[in-house]
């Protein structure tokens, strides 16, 4: 017959051991669900991955100024934000938009964002290029990163503004 232990208590041993064994458990499952979360954002299908081709170079670091610069624009900052930084470049090879992100998860979420327009980006580590396919090609071999072309919601291309 078990002991009785106060208020209702009919099992023996501290409850401090239980409760440690709870929150063991309790945190497996949240680490288990995380990894089960993030492993699954990696498992879409082909046509939805962007296309993208292998650069040569390593990759520009994640400033605006510097990627200009190796570029060989001087760039105007347009945006200063917690999530991005953006700027504006004009060049003979075309203009374009440096966008560099704090965090790889916020460039994500941004690539995410620009998918329901569709569009081709020069992309690496923090770091995004918005201009026309020719002139990535050729800021890809002055700053490296990948060519990623996002086909857009449905298939339906930017808007065309309201009506």
């Amino acid at each position: 017959m078990a002991e009785h232990q106060g208020e209702g208590r009919t099992r023996p041993g501290p409850p401090t051991v239980h409760a440690a064994r709870r929150a063991r458990i309790l945190g497996s499952l949240v680490i288990l669900s995380l990894a089960v979360g993030c492993g699954a954002e990696k498992t879409a299908t082909t046509a939805d991955k962007p296309k993208r081709k292998p650069s040569a170079v390593a990759p520009a670091p994640p400033k605006v100024e510097k990627i200009a610069a190796m570029t060989g624009c001087k760039v105007n900052i347009r945006t200063e934000a917690d999530e991005l930084r953006e700027g504006v470049c004009e060049t003979s090879l075309g203009d374009y938009l440096v966008t560099t992100f704090p965090e790889e998860k916020y460039k994500l979420t941004w690539l995410d964002t620009a998918r329901m327009y569709g569009g081709t980006y020069l992309v690496g580590p923090r770091w995004a290029i918005s201009a026309r396919p020719g002139v990535l090609a050729q800021l890809r071999s002055k700053v490296g990163g990948t060519i990623q072309e996002l086909d857009g919601m449905n298939g339906a291309g930017p808007p065309t503004g309201s009506r």
